[in-house]
């Protein structure tokens, strides 16, 4: 992991189970002001799961929709533009976070199949040799699974299970979503004011 505070992010969303910590996560990006640029992306899966947790309707305003406001920092990108910015190495985005990651995405990407931005760009950050944290959501874990999660990891991925913690005692399910998008952050080098920390 790079020593240098991130400040251009890509984060994307995938047909998974999830979106509140997508939600969180999106939110506390936003308010870090280390972070300057959030390219954010969502397969056509993730939107379905969207509408379905959240109410989204639509691509139109979607961050609006997500986090109830607009951003100067976070730019959508499609999914289906193989051409934006962050499929080139040139870009300098500096780690990349999928939150939630389908077990479709983690094998798409752990065997190198790059046909969307989302796989694409997750190829280049590899490639970069940057930081890739895959949010990865499934139960129960079959073979293929857990064999795709070891090939993404020797390439240099991050597996960072969606699973809240309980020892913080969190009040409802936005504070979970809450502190894991903490754990990720703190994990990027962009550890959160506020955020809870076992002291023995």
């Amino acid at each position: 992991m790079s020593l240098l505070i991130p400040e251009n992010l890509t984060v994307a969303a995938t047909g998974a189970s999830g979106s509140l910590f997508l939600k969180h996560f999106l939110l506390t990006v936003e308010r870090d002001s280390r972070v300057k640029t959030v390219n954010f992306i969502v397969s056509d899966s993730g939107l379905r799961v969207l509408a379905e947790e959240l109410g989204v309707e639509g691509r139109s305003d979607l961050l609006r929709q997500i986090i109830g406001a607009s951003s100067a920092k976070i730019q959508q990108q499609a999914n289906t533009d193989i051409g934006a910015n962050v499929a080139s190495g040139s870009y300098p985005s500096d780690a990349m976070v999928v939150i939630p990651c389908s077990v479709g995405t983690l094998g798409r990407i752990a065997n190198g199949t790059a046909s969307r931005l989302i796989e694409r760009a997750a190829d280049v950050t590899l490639k970069e040799r940057r930081p890739l944290v895959l949010c990865v959501r499934e139960t129960p874990l079959n073979k293929i699974h857990i064999r795709n999660m070891s090939l993404a990891a020797d390439a240099g991925a991050t597996i960072f299970p969606l699973i809240p913690t309980f020892y913080n005692h969190p009040s409802d399910a936005d504070a979970m979503a809450h502190e894991f998008a903490n754990r990720v952050m703190a994990h990027l080098g962009l550890a959160q004011p506020g955020a809870y920390r076992w002291k023995g």
